[in-house]
């Protein structure tokens, strides 16, 4: 990964952790988790499902997730409830079909992270990732995913059983990265949900409630897993999300036509990634080409597919996409809008309480957009989806770092009732 992204870069899209605490100046984590057995072959489950052991974290390497870890990658001090339990993780691959392109077959990959308790039945929470660029630092590796981590120490460490699909081009997947692409990533997650069934009665476990949750790209994602599993008529006990960015055009267009001084280098990622992703998912060749500039075409296109690259990251957005997308009516009527207007995550009847959680100096969410889920859900006369400021001083991590403590105290409090 190009060493020339600004430091501020690192902790939204997260570079494989040791990369990210390099940037950061701070000393790698450990470099592998604590095990208390070699990694053994994969199982097969069913219907093509397979699982292998990768590792397992002991009470006190949760914990120094918790206190140390995470602080670091955050940047602030919080209060997480102490593990209590290890926990033993598996990668899960398992097949799946990509909608966007005929529900063609591929194989997708992600986490199960299962408490060691003499518990028979336990709780689950399924974990949408957030926006990565490097192949690998998504769930199924928890060692490159500071992120999964943390729910690993805070959930896991405390009973529950994690989940989290890897999406499709991440993970052990072969596909290129499907970024966005809402069928595909509606079909991985549902299709990891169904997997994770599978490996746990394979290992004698029956999971209880169902609770959802997602960081950034990954709030995105748990809506849009949740419209699923409610057309499909699978109880979710709750969901937490923490900058969410639930609208593509509301988020891209204020970053074209009204930026803020606090916006960060790397929103040009959500650019390059939507644009390349749905190019190739939806089957639209030239899209990237139309919208990027000669001059940066080919520094995104290494950024997307993942390629080496030594030019600095590409922050100015006014070099990196042509000048005419800048005109609000021009960009409304390009290919590229209308994909981006496929994303709002939020336009349906939510049938489940949703805690929303939002920062009010995040670098790449607006607070109007950040709010806009449950005003909208409040138009049509529901109270179900509330949007919850993580504090006046809490950005992009922050928010992240603020609301995952709070999930755990309100998803404790709904299974005690």
């Amino acid at each position: 990964m190009n060493k020339q992204i600004p430091s501020i870069f690192a902790p939204y899209l997260a570079l494989s952790l040791s990369g990210m605490m390099l940037l950061a100046g701070l000393a790698p984590l450990t470099a592998a988790p604590k095990e208390d057995a070699q990694p053994a072959a994969a199982v097969p489950v069913a219907s093509g499902v397979k699982y292998e052991f990768i590792g397992r974290y002991d009470v006190d390497r949760l914990n120094q997730i918790l206190t140390k870890d995470t602080p670091a990658f955050t940047g602030l001090r919080v209060t997480y409830t102490p593990a209590r339990n290890a926990v033993k993780m598996y990668r899960v691959t398992y097949p799946s079909v990509i909608p966007e392109r005929n529900n063609r077959p591929t194989i997708a990959s992600g986490l199960i992270a299962i408490p060691e308790t003499t518990e028979k039945s336990m709780p689950m929470v399924s974990y949408q990732h957030g926006t990565v660029m490097e192949k690998h630092a998504v769930p199924s590796f928890p060692e490159e995913s500071q992120e999964t981590q943390l729910m690993i120490a805070q959930f896991a460490g405390q009973g529950y059983i994690v989940i989290g699909a890897d999406y499709f081009g991440m993970g052990t997947s072969t596909e290129k990265d499907g970024y966005m692409v809402i069928g595909s990533q509606q079909q991985a997650c549902m299709d990891m949900y169904r997997s994770s069934l599978a490996v746990l009665a394979k290992e004698g476990i029956s999971p209880k409630e169902l609770f959802l949750t997602g960081w950034s790209q990954g709030g995105v994602v748990t809506m849009c897993f949740l419209e699923v599993l409610e057309k499909n008529n699978v109880a979710v006990a709750a969901v937490g999300t923490a900058a969410a960015q639930c609208d593509g055009y509301v988020m891209l267009s204020g970053f074209l036509n009204h930026p803020r001084s606090i916006d960060a280098p790397w929103v040009s990622a959500m650019f390059i990634l939507t644009a390349f992703s749905y190019e190739e998912y939806y089957g639209v060749p030239g899209l990237a080409k139309a919208l990027f500039t000669d001059e940066q075409y080919e520094l995104a296109r290494k950024i997307y597919m993942k390629e080496p690259y030594t030019e600095p990251w590409p922050g100015d957005l006014h070099k990196l996409i042509r000048k005419e997308y800048f005109d609000p009516n021009y960009f409304a009527g390009t290919t590229y809008c209308t994909l981006i207007q496929k994303l709002h995550t939020y336009r349906w009847q939510v049938k489940t309480n949703v805690h929303m959680y939002y920062g009010d100096i995040d670098e790449c969410l607006t607070i109007g957009l950040a709010q806009l889920p449950s005003m909208y859900q409040r138009a049509l006369g529901s109270n179900t989806v509330e949007a919850i400021s993580a504090g006046a001083d809490a950005n992009h991590r922050g928010t992240f770092a603020r609301a995952t403590p709070e999930w755990k105290k309100w998803f404790d409090s709904l299974r005690a009732k």
